[in-house]
């Protein structure tokens, strides 16, 4: 399904531009646009409202303390944020209201879409997120993996994490010593397991939920291991984590 956009910035030639971008986008959706903040408040009440491109320098509100406002509504899964701004000097407080990212002006495609790409990675695996229990496959569920020359049957149950490399992954298995080195690609992977008993938090390594014997904000302790949680994915685990408690 598209994500749902809404765009405010007071500079009418930065706000079409803005919304040129998000209609060349298939995956991003325009639901509408204000070149006022106040204007926009009533429009951040949408319960559809996934992602919101705030434009930092503006009169009466601003778009930290908009983005501020957004935070603090109280939302399970408030509309993520990406911030622009024709000065570098305001980066910092991008990352005090949780932004995404911080596009300077004028915007390019490439910086764009590389935003637009991490806020729908972000808001899919929010989407996934279900409150953690039970693993949620059978002790008898399994994936077939290209080891070498054939292929090889390996238990979800038995998984503690994967680890992944340009071409191949290595996956860690509480039945072997070391690791199974399959043919495939960690997005492949994480097509392949359920997403409710496994978790992407880096970039190289998907952890087994039932398999943690203890974490921080991050790193994850399964067995011997200790494993880095990304920044890209820190929020995502923290939000899984928090409903444990």
């Amino acid at each position: 399904m598209p994500i749902n956009c809404l765009v405010v910035d007071d500079d009418e030639m930065a706000l079409s531009h803005l919304c040129d971008l998000i209609n060349q986008t298939p995956f991003l959706n325009l639901v509408s646009h204000h070149n006022h903040p106040v204007a926009a408040l009533s429009a951040l009440d949408s319960n559809d409202l996934q992602l919101v491109f705030l434009d930092v320098n503006m009169p009466d509100l601003s778009g930290i303390e908009l983005a501020r406002i957004i935070n603090s509504k109280g939302e399970r899964n408030p509309p993520r944020i990406i911030l622009t701004s024709g000065y570098e000097r305001f980066a910092l407080d991008g990352y005090k209201v949780n932004a995404i990212d911080y596009l300077l002006k004028p915007v390019e495609y490439k910086d764009f879409i590389n935003a637009a790409y991490q806020a729908k990675n972000i808001i899919e695996q929010e989407s996934n997120l279900k409150t953690p229990s039970k693993a949620d496959y059978n002790d008898n569920d399994f994936v077939f993996l290209r080891v070498e020359y054939e292929l090889v049957k390996v238990y979800l149950k038995n998984i503690l994490y994967i680890e992944g490399f340009k071409d191949y992954v290595k996956i860690y298995t509480t039945n072997t010593d070391g690791y199974i080195k399959a043919l495939t690609t960690m997005k492949k992977m994480e097509e392949k397991l359920p997403v409710n008993s496994f978790i992407r938090i880096h970039r190289s390594f998907i952890v087994s939920l039932d398999k943690i014997d203890s974490f921080t904000a991050t790193t994850i302790k399964i067995s011997k291991a200790m494993i880095p949680v990304s920044t890209q994915y820190k929020e995502i685990f923290k939000k899984f984590t928090d409903r444990w408690f």
